[in-house]
């Protein structure tokens, strides 16, 4: 599953999910995506970057300042959401990989051939090393981590 940062030809920005870049990519020359706000189904992809949360750094937490006795904390509900929202999300992603069909070892591979238009797209889960999953990611074919827990995918 991808994520991609698209605009109209009004400039409303919004995201849309998809399951590969291809996928996006046939849906768009079908006429399938169209902006939320107006309909224009003049959509553009804008350019974009994977994110990722360092150990080192929390977004939304400002740094301690001399005494003040909010440091530390989130600078606004905005832009640090609720344990529960979290907690959903996360629970999302199991959901969705529970459901992808497991390739096994073979992920970068499978996932090269979904992203390059050689197999069908759909969901897919696997293992793939560190090294392997900054390739794809260099390739522009999103890959996430998703943290299972072992009778998830049962």
């Amino acid at each position: 599953m991808i994520v991609l940062n698209l605009s109209c030809p009004d400039e409303h920005v919004f995201e849309g999910w998809f399951a590969s870049s291809a996928a996006f990519e046939d849906q768009l020359a079908r006429g399938l995506v169209s902006c939320p706000i107006c309909s224009s189904r003049g959509i553009r992809r804008l350019p974009s970057a994977p994110y990722v949360q360092t150990r080192t750094s929390m977004p939304g937490t400002r740094k301690p300042v001399g005494n003040d006795e909010h440091a530390g904390q989130p600078a606004s509900a905005a832009s640090s959401p609720p344990s529960q929202v979290i907690a959903q999300v996360v629970h999302a992603l199991r959901n969705l990989a529970r459901d992808a069909e497991d390739v096994g070892e073979r992920l970068p591979e499978e996932a090269r051939r979904i992203h390059y238009g050689e197999a069908e797209a759909r969901n897919i889960r696997g293992a793939a090393s560190r090294d392997d999953v900054e390739a794809l990611l260099d390739e522009g074919i999103m890959v996430l981590p998703v943290p299972v827990k072992d009778d998830d995918l049962h």
